[in-house]
């Protein structure tokens, strides 16, 4: 957990999380934070838009590829926060 927030901190500070691939499959301009701590872990998040950093989903990883359950949440809440971005 710690290792998680240190990421998403670097991420808040304008630099790049150590270990990142971009998620394309969940939308534009989400990235995936890889932690290798005591297992597998991945933060999904979003960092284009000027006012925050959306942490989309965070989980436990647990064989090889991204469950399309984990893709499939973080794009619902993806969509979800970019409605209500553009009722503002």
């Amino acid at each position: 957990r710690r290792d998680a927030g240190y990421q998403l901190y670097r991420v808040q500070a304008g630099h790049q999380p150590s270990d990142w691939k971009p998620m394309t499959s969940v939308g534009a301009g989400v990235r995936e934070i890889r932690i290798h701590a005591d297992g597998e872990y991945r933060v999904l998040y979003l960092a284009t838009r000027p006012e925050a950093v959306y942490v989309l989903h965070a989980f436990a990883k647990k064989r090889q590829g991204t469950p399309k359950l984990d893709v499939d949440l973080a794009r619902a809440r993806l969509k979800e926060l970019l409605r209500r971005r553009a009722r503002e």
